[in-house]
């Protein structure tokens, strides 16, 4: 029996995540179009043609549905014939959604079920996320005088974040709701391009589906005011004391780094609405082999980490910690991961050590 899967992490909930899973007309724009087969309303088709680790199109027909948590349809794709899961688990941050996929009859090339596998994690950790971010900002209502946060958008955290020191809280939020939506819709440019998702529908058809940095602050002068001697009276004159010389400030040359230790550098590769998608190179520009390393980055609050690639990896609290072999000579190591948020302000972690010792890039 061969098996894939994979499985995400959303800042969604569990009612979103099932409308783009079922809605037909939002499953195409995060992994294929959809349409019922004449004459067959208990069957769909899939527009997987095309598509990395699909042969042909696929038609489905759906075993099992449990909204908003369970989904189970039989696939067949030419003579292949599988047995497809999604499941939606609701999580403290939101939710995880797990993609399944068996093979009842037929078989896979190792490379092709590779392929396929890969093909449902990048819709999963990529369109998907986009899309949910597009249907949270429909569901915001910024014309709301109250301060209360909501579940889909944390526009006060955004106001307190650019609040001038005086009273003009009002206005603070409303250019900030008017960045939001500019935001927004350049977010759909990219996502939707075929168009914005259809209006909400009542009961959506059954469609089962596979699987900073802070601104510097004002300038300070460093010009050293010196008093006006007092005159003293005459016959009590004491030499006066030469003014002490102010030490000029100096910039703390670099600790040498000893040999065989690593360099690390952190780089924002890509960002997201809720989210970003971050890079740690880790390098050995010394002629002697590293030992093993490790990278800690501390993640914005409220965020956790996923798809990494590169390193072993643990997440404790805001701490994600990263380890992995000794690097060769002249050699580096790239450790790939995306960011998942609630804040769609902060596009970078609030620090990155190697070893101990900070990471280039922030």
């Amino acid at each position: 029996m061969i098996e894939i899967g994979t499985q995400i992490d959303l800042l969604h909930p569990a009612d979103r995540v099932w409308r783009a899973v079922t809605d037909p007309g939002l499953l195409g724009r995060w992994f294929a179009d959809a349409e019922p087969l004449p004459g067959r309303p208990d069957r769909w088709r899939l527009r997987t043609a095309g598509l990395s680790g699909f042969d042909t199109d696929t038609d489905i027909e759906g075993v099992d549905r449990r909204a908003p948590e369970l989904l189970v349809v039989r696939c067949r794709e030419g003579a292949r014939d599988s047995l497809l899961t999604c499941a939606v688990t609701p999580t403290e941050a939101g939710c995880r959604i797990l993609v399944r996929e068996t093979v009842e009859h037929g078989d896979w090339p190792a490379e092709q079920g590779t392929r396929r596998e890969e093909c449902y994690r990048q819709a999963l950790a990529g369109r998907l996320p986009a899309l949910l971010d597009w249907l949270a900002f429909r569901e915001v209502d910024l014309r709301r005088d109250s301060a209360a946060p909501t579940a889909v958008l944390p526009v006060v955290l955004m106001a307190d974040v650019s609040r001038p020191p005086y009273r003009r809280r009002r206005t603070t939020a409303t250019v900030v709701g008017l960045g939001v939506v500019t935001l927004a819709l350049g977010l759909a440019g990219w996502v939707l391009s075929r168009g914005e998702p259809p209006a909400d529908r009542g009961a959506a058809p059954v469609n089962p589906v596979p699987g900073s940095t802070a601104p510097p602050g004002p300038a300070r002068s460093t010009a050293t005011v010196r008093p006006t001697p007092t005159p003293t009276p005459s016959g009590s004159a004491r030499p006066s004391r030469p003014p002490s010389a102010t030490p000029s400030r100096r910039t703390p040359s670099p600790t040498p780094t000893a040999p065989g230790t690593p360099d690390a550098r952190y780089e924002t590769v890509s960002t997201r609405l809720f989210g970003y998608t971050a890079e740690v190179v880790v390098a050995n520009p010394d002629g002697t082999p590293t030992s093993d390393w490790t990278v800690r980055v501390t993640l914005p609050r409220g965020s956790s980490a996923a798809e990494v690639s590169g390193a072993d990896w643990r997440q404790d609290g805001q701490t994600v910690t990263f380890t992995g072999p000794a690097v060769p000579a002249g050699g580096s190591q790239v450790i790939r991961f995306d960011v998942r948020t609630a804040d769609p302000v902060t596009k970078a972690p609030a620090g990155c050590t190697v070893d101990e010792r900070p990471c280039a890039g922030l």
